[in-house]
């Protein structure tokens, strides 16, 4: 789907793009579900630079795709994993990964940048500790 190579590409760039995909879809495979949320945030994150890119160079079909896609991940990927059940923080990031995609959403039909710079300094510390927490499962201190 995204990640689909465009029939209009050359055979090496088409090429490029399968390998590309195919090491994606190896890696998420092969991910512990810390990782696969890592991903999901790293999928986020890139979506939304893009789009602010678009904007700049007014490529609304990229636009367009890129924050359609940054929607997706925030409603089908991030607070999908979430446990609702597990406590407020659950459903404190569920409100929050709403309200983004609200705001992304009104990004794409306005274009409008701040909107999406919101969601990059909502985003980045909750990545950040998320990021954090990884490193603290790989060390072995997790569970204290």
């Amino acid at each position: 789907m995204y990640g689909s190579p465009s029939p209009f590409a050359s055979g090496l760039n088409r090429a490029n793009a399968m390998y590309a995909q195919v090491g994606v879809q190896t890696s998420v495979q092969e991910a512990s579900p810390h990782r696969l949320v890592a991903l999901l945030f790293e999928g986020l994150v890139e979506a939304m630079g893009q789009a602010i890119l678009a904007i700049e160079v007014k490529n609304t079909a990229v636009k367009n795709r890129a924050l359609m896609r940054a929607v997706r991940i925030l409603d089908e990927g991030l607070k999908a994993a979430l446990n609702m059940e597990s406590g407020v923080i659950a459903r404190d990031l569920n409100n929050l990964y709403a309200y983004m995609c609200l705001r992304l959403t009104q990004a794409n039909l306005n274009s409008d940048i701040s909107a999406i710079e919101e969601c990059q300094r909502l985003v980045k510390p909750i990545r950040e500790a998320w990021l954090e927490i990884g490193d603290q499962v790989k060390s072995g201190a997790a569970g204290v």
